[in-house]
């Protein structure tokens, strides 16, 4: 039997304002804000023409004083005929320097893409590769966030060592875990995460000279085999309620500390994720999304 493509939704994200519209002295664009588990972004669609979205202009809308606010700016962007994917994303942190993955950002853009175009199957671009999505019945999103990995040199280190016992230590935590799922991590794995004063070491580490690239730092805590707690300062952002690729790579490192099973389910600030490595070495995670709501923005507000 031939699948039927589900009948294309209304894009309420997508109002007339797609392309900047000039009124007298400003020029308004639309955007939708979206989060996966409390991880926040400020979606704008490019696909119809460029809105100018420097990485200043990027930073001062995510500005969570004087702009709209976001743990992650993101940017729908076209590709050309025949690239055997649906859209490129491009993912900015609030400073405005490019990230090369986010798992919950991912999702957020899928919901957008299946409810425009009717489909359940997409595959979203990324700097750091192609990841297919899929819209599950109960609404959740599922992502294959590709392939973690483990060498030194792709996360990337400063200097060679074994990425399951990173030469790094903060007190209380010490030796982490490293792994890459499109952006560097590290994981410590702790006994109780509310002693672990996260925004008074996070910053130190996220910036430790081991990082060419600084990471994202994950703290963990198992809670059984097939559940984990955890915790993630994010490079450019602090400390968010959820982090999609830090949630897949936790559940790696544990893995491979013989701490956890293969899938388990991983406990953010923001509700649930489930993540799967599985054998052939590519990670599945799996999560809800929503629409907090859509507005309309002054982009000659903001410094380009």
């Amino acid at each position: 039997m031939v699948e039927q493509p589900r009948k294309a939704a209304s894009r309420p994200w997508a109002l007339p304002f797609a392309r900047p519209v000039h009124i007298s002295a400003f020029m308004i664009a639309h955007f939708t804000k979206m989060h996966g588990c409390g991880n926040d972004f400020v979606v704008f669609d490019e696909r119809t023409g460029s809105l100018g979205l420097t990485p200043a202009r990027a930073a001062g809308i995510a500005n969570r004083r004087t702009g709209v606010g976001c743990d992650q700016f993101i940017a729908i962007e076209p590709l050309p005929p025949g690239a055997n994917a649906d859209a490129f994303m491009r993912i900015r942190n609030p400073d405005g320097v490019e990230a090369g993955a986010c798992g919950n950002a991912t999702r957020c853009v899928a919901h957008l893409l299946a409810a425009e175009s009717g489909r359940d199957r997409l595959v979203i671009r990324t700097i750091a590769g192609d990841l297919p999505a899929e819209i599950l019945g109960d609404g959740r999103v599922r992502v294959d966030m590709g392939p973690a990995r483990l060498d030194w040199a792709d996360i990337p280190l400063a200097r060679a060592m074994d990425t399951l016992h990173l030469d790094l230590a903060a007190s209380p935590v010490a030796d982490p875990a490293g792994c890459s799922m499109g952006n560097p991590h590290a994981t410590f794995f702790v006994e109780d995460m509310a002693a672990v004063p996260i925004a008074e070491i996070g910053p130190r580490l996220e910036h430790d000279p081991l990082f060419p690239d600084r990471a994202n730092i994950g703290f963990a805590q198992i809670l059984a085999p097939d559940r984990l707690r955890l915790r993630v300062w994010e490079r450019g952002a602090g400390l968010t309620l959820a982090c999609g690729s830090g949630a897949c790579a936790a559940l790696v490192n544990a893995h491979r500390r013989g701490l956890a099973e293969r899938r388990s389910t991983v406990i953010v600030d923001g509700g649930e994720l489930e993540i799967e490595w599985r054998k052939d070495g590519h990670v599945l995670m799996t999560g809800p999304v929503a629409i907090s709501f859509t507005g309309e923005i002054d982009l000659e507000a903001y410094a380009a």
